[in-house]
């Protein structure tokens, strides 16, 4: 039941266009036509003002992926980037324009001319054999290889990028992408694509109680189906404990569950919720129209194998999949946890921050970040908003996954950036953002939440320092960080960039110089990552 990806061109800014080798990975995204004036423009300057900057060589073809109109007119156009026909994993960058269509910056990673061969001494077949040897999964199997530059760290490389299929270690879903050296037999790098809750999974149910459900009804009215119209078609599905097998709920009447896990449909109404309030809170607070900003909703996937201990997004089936927890976890089908999975969706549509080094980190803290503010937003008084993540979830009483204020608190999390921080599990170097946020947001003594701790010198996994921040409050700092997120991120985004990021976000929302934009660097300051 995988949604239909849209046809797409490949737009080349210096000659005519080559086939659609970008398009499979950006199945399902909302993207704008090649010939939107838009497009168009960015290109112009991507074949001119900016053909230096870009370290353009004549060999370089880029894809529109999204497009972004300020009410002042200015745009920025997010585009993925091919050599030689190859696609380079790390060489995404998004154009700006101001409103008169003149050329204002650009986001992209530190860039290398790219400027080399792209013959492989290493076969496809070798490729996959070692990508096999390296993936981390169980059940392992090749499902596709493809031949790119990658481009993320350092010198630009000539890879093979091969898609593994197997389990992780809590038993769910993985779908690895594994980066082999093209010439040194060598693994590169490897991220799975599927983004779970944690590495050791989540899960819960009956967390919400009455809660307003929206539905579809047959023509005669005798038969309903827990699908929402009102948000761009979503429902929920039962995995009857596979990974594979869809049953679509329906029933008699309009009721979904009882409140006990006993009744299959009680999971699925907690889902319901969750995607319901997260969808709103990106319509009504964001403008953002769906996932994918093209109207179109998710589904949900409940009772997702046995024994699964987690939850997770896949945006290759644009889904989310909520396991009924095991050893640490309940049903994981709470507030944050589904606001958590579906922004990982978001993400991959925008910033596309790849799951690895400080990018995986701060594409966990994204999720953290908005996904706790999918919580604020709910309002819900059985499960009033916090800055922790899965406290709904956990079997053991008075736990929970991680903490915004205090990441060091799980005894893994880092509250601050230090050299290396990126060889962290990106749950765990999500930390240094997670922190920030709540800087941001409530400051170091805020009257309602726990106080935080800021970092001195020498700080890494525990933050010792005794300084003072205000916050600016959790809505203003939201907006920060999801138009850092959407409008000037980039694949290989490093915490270094993410402060000049959403900083640059903050003045465009609030001005160059205003309050908000200096408790943005000061809380960057606070974390030690000036």
């Amino acid at each position: 039941m995988k949604p239909t990806a849209p046809s797409s061109a490949i737009l080349r800014a210096t000659v005519a266009g080559v086939a659609a080798l970008l398009s499979a990975q950006m199945a399902q995204a909302a993207m704008p036509q090649p010939d939107h004036p838009a497009v168009q423009r960015a290109l112009a300057h991507l074949n001119g003002s900016a053909f230096a900057a870009v370290r353009a060589t004549g060999n370089d073809d880029y894809q529109a992926t999204d497009l972004i109109v300020d009410a002042d007119g200015s745009e920025h156009v997010r585009f993925k980037r091919a050599f030689r026909h190859l696609s380079v994993i790390g060489g995404d960058l998004v154009v700006h324009s101001g409103p008169g269509g003149e050329f204002s910056g650009l986001s992209q990673a530190p860039q290398r001319r790219l400027d080399l061969a792209v013959e492989p001494t290493l076969s496809g077949t070798a490729a996959e054999a070692l990508a096999l040897k390296t993936s981390g999964v169980a059940d392992s199997a090749v499902r596709s290889r493809q031949l790119v530059v990658y481009a993320r760290n350092g010198q630009p490389k000539l890879a093979w990028d091969v898609t593994v299929l197997g389990h992780d270690e809590a038993g769910g879903p993985a779908r690895m992408r594994v980066i082999i050296d093209a010439h040194q037999a060598s693994l590169l790098e490897r991220w799975n694509e599927i983004h779970s809750a944690d590495d050791k999974g989540t899960g819960k149910a009956l967390y919400y109680g009455t809660v307003p459900l929206h539905d579809t009804v047959n023509k005669k009215g005798t038969k309903y189906t827990l699908q929402d119209n009102t948000r761009g078609n979503h429902y929920m599905v039962d995995m009857n404990g596979t990974q594979d097998t869809e049953t679509v709920f329906t029933a008699t009447d309009n009721v979904w569950g009882d409140s006990t896990k006993t009744d299959r449909q009680t999971v699925a109404a907690d889902a319901a919720y969750g995607q319901n309030m997260t969808w709103d809170f990106y319509k009504k607070v964001m403008g953002r129209n769906g996932i994918a900003d093209d109207g179109n909703g998710a589904h949900s996937r409940v009772h997702f194998g046995t024994r699964v201990d987690n939850a997770y997004w896949d945006d290759e089936c644009f889904c989310m999949m909520y396991g009924d927890g095991f050893i640490q976890f309940k049903p994981l089908v709470a507030l944050d946890v589904a606001g958590h999975e579906m922004t990982h969706g978001v993400t991959s549509r925008t910033a596309d921050l790849i799951y690895g080094d400080e990018s995986g980190g701060l594409n966990e803290s994204s999720s953290d970040i908005l996904g706790t503010m999918v919580e604020f937003y709910a309002n819900n008084a059985g499960d009033p908003g916090d800055y922790t993540l899965g406290e709904m979830i956990m079997k053991k009483p008075g736990t929970v996954l991680r903490y915004l204020y205090q990441p060091s608190k799980d005894n893994i999390s880092a509250d601050c950036w230090y050299q290396g921080v990126g060889n962290l599990n990106p749950h765990y170097s999500s930390g240094v953002s997670n922190h920030f946020f709540f800087l941001l947001a409530e400051g170091t003594a805020s009257a309602t939440f726990p106080a935080s701790k800021t970092c001195t010198t020498g700080d890494t996994v525990k933050a010792t320092g005794n300084g003072s921040l205000t916050g600016i409050g959790r809505d203003k700092a939201a907006k920060i960080w999801y138009r850092a997120l959407t409008v000037y991120m980039v694949s290989t985004e490093t915490h270094a960039m993410a402060r000049a990021d959403t900083i640059k976000a903050a003045e465009d929302l609030y001005g160059a110089g205003s309050p908000e934009s200096l408790a943005v660097a000061a809380a960057w300051t606070a974390v030690n990552r000036p």
